[in-house]
């Protein structure tokens, strides 16, 4: 018995000092990330190399001492600390004064990606309508959606190039002066997206972009997006600018570190989880939470942030980001 205990705890410390090995290795290349688009893929997952350094440090100070229990302490304590550089600086960044519920001249932004294959398209509709949001900016919208939607939406109108799928598309029930959908680049590395400017009822004149980044798994694709929507960004007035989509992208990678310095607006999400809200993997696995907070909302100087909330579980693989703002005293 004591022979088959001591296999046990050996291979439980075996598992245990590769588990701490893998995420300090991870997180470690992480920090690659500052020079390496590819690396930087690893940032994504940084909660994933936290937690996972973390039960190695758990179930290493649990173990006998020896030579076993003191590596796999000693790498999951540096998994814990190089992924805990990643992370901290989302929660540590300073954010502008919010505003008071009641602040006059509030509007109701929604940021969906509805999700190209969403089964219950009906209910996904009720709620986004439900919800008597200003602005709508959603992903993936396909013809089924986009007509419930429209069936459904008296008084709103739909900034969309209106081909079979949306990739990016605005819903409002405020009157747009101007839109637009910018023409595509080069095939695979474009950016989809949708412009809309509108007048409030006070003379105040502002602009939504929606945006949908690839993942980024494609190269350095998502890099390039980036540098399409900076540009996009840049020919309108940056205090009223406001910018919302599924990036594709968490904010302990680089690459969203680097665009939130070049777009000019303070993002107002901050470690929003939003995805998977639905089965996803080969094995349709079905995780009780959101493990990455890819879709983003950001806005200029001119814009208080009322509330930023995450919505129910729908049929879309993500989850709604719902935003209310309400313009600077």
């Amino acid at each position: 018995m004591g022979s088959f205990l001591a296999v046990v705890h050996g291979l439980r410390g075996l598992l245990t000092l590769g588990l701490g090995l893998a995420c300090a290795v991870a997180a470690l290349a992480a920090q690659g990330g500052r020079i390496s688009n590819r690396l930087d893929v690893l940032t994504h997952f940084a909660p994933f190399w936290l937690a996972g350094g973390l039960l190695a440090a758990g179930v290493a100070l649990l173990s006998p001492r020896g030579p076993l229990r003191e590596a796999s302490l000693s790498l999951g304590a540096l998994a814990v600390l190089a992924a805990s550089m990643l992370i901290a600086p989302e929660y540590l960044r300073p954010m502008s004064p919010p505003a008071p519920p009641d602040a006059p001249g509030r509007i109701k932004l929604i940021q969906f990606n509805v999700w190209g294959r969403n089964p219950d398209v009906a209910a996904t509709a009720d709620w986004i309508l439900g919800q008597q949001p200003d602005i709508v900016v959603m992903q993936e919208l396909k013809a089924p959606m986009r007509e419930a939607l429209l069936a459904r939406a008296k008084g709103y109108e739909l900034v969309c190039d209106h081909r079979s799928v949306c990739n990016t598309a605005i819903l409002t029930r405020l009157k747009p002066i101007r839109y637009e959908i910018p023409e595509h680049g080069l095939p695979g590395e474009s950016l989809p997206l949708a412009v809309a400017s509108f007048r409030t009822t006070g003379g105040r004149t502002f602009t939504v972009v929606g945006v949908h980044y690839t993942w980024p798994t494609h190269g350095g694709v998502q890099q390039a997006q980036g540098v399409q929507a900076a540009a996009i960004l840049d020919r309108f007035p940056k205090d009223t600018l406001i910018l919302s989509g599924d990036f594709n992208s968490t904010p302990w990678s680089f690459s969203r570190r680097r665009e939130d310095r070049a777009f000019g607006l303070e993002r107002r999400t901050r470690a929003l989880f939003s995805w998977p809200a639905a089965r996803f993997s080969p094995l349709r696995l079905q995780l009780p939470f959101p493990f990455l907070p890819i879709d983003q909302v950001y806005a200029g100087s001119a814009w208080r942030t009322v509330e930023v909330r995450r919505g129910p579980r729908l049929g879309s693989d993500h989850f709604p980001v719902v935003a209310v703002l309400a313009p600077a005293a």
